[in-house]
């Protein structure tokens, strides 16, 4: 099948979205029915979409988040402990905006990863920029950059961030709180 010439001129000009929706709308025989505005206003539509969506693919693979987790799938009812009100709260992001602290402790194994995992997930859907380091990692990484002097430069790569994850993985944690898991705000 041969591309039309307007085709090729959309994808030339790097408006892919528009280009595909174009190619889509020539397949629907019912689509005559709608105006010139309202063809068009779809043609935009999905520009913008794949824009959006290039856009989150970018931020999550920056944010090199180890599960893919997200908080719809988060079970409050589980028995960790989570308060549903508060997490409701953190899920909308605010304390991010604020420049909160947030610590998210308990035994291992009640989901404490996963959900900082889905706390950085929807903060990279709202247009935040994120970044998950594990601690242990994370020290080596410094320890390396200050002798080949990236140091600065890394130091400064973490501060640009809006939402830093520090997971401790296989560290002792020395808090024991039974079976519950419990969030922590503004430390």
């Amino acid at each position: 099948m041969l591309k039309h010439p307007t085709e090729e001129r959309l994808s030339v000009l790097g408006l892919t979205g528009m280009a595909k929706a174009l190619e889509e709308q020539r397949r629907q025989p019912d689509i005559a029915a709608l105006g010139f505005e309202e063809r068009f206003a779809l043609l935009v539509d999905r520009e913008a979409t794949e824009r959006d969506n290039k856009r989150l693919v970018t931020r999550l693979r920056f944010a090199s988040l180890r599960q893919n987790a997200v908080v719809e799938a988060i079970d409050t009812k589980a028995p960790r402990g989570l308060d549903r009100a508060l997490f409701q709260r953190l899920v909308a992001g605010e304390w991010i905006e604020q420049h909160n602290n947030l610590l998210i402790i308990g035994p291992t194994g009640v989901g404490k990863s996963w959900i900082g995992c889905a706390l950085g997930h929807k903060a990279c859907r709202d247009n935040r920029s994120v970044l998950y380091h594990r601690v242990p990692r994370l020290f080596d990484a410094l320890a390396l950059a200050r002798g080949d002097g990236r140091h600065a430069r890394l130091l400064k790569s973490l501060a640009r961030v809006e939402l830093l994850i520090l997971d401790l993985g296989e560290v002792q944690s020395y808090v024991e709180l039974g079976n519950q898991c419990q969030i922590r705000r503004g430390l």
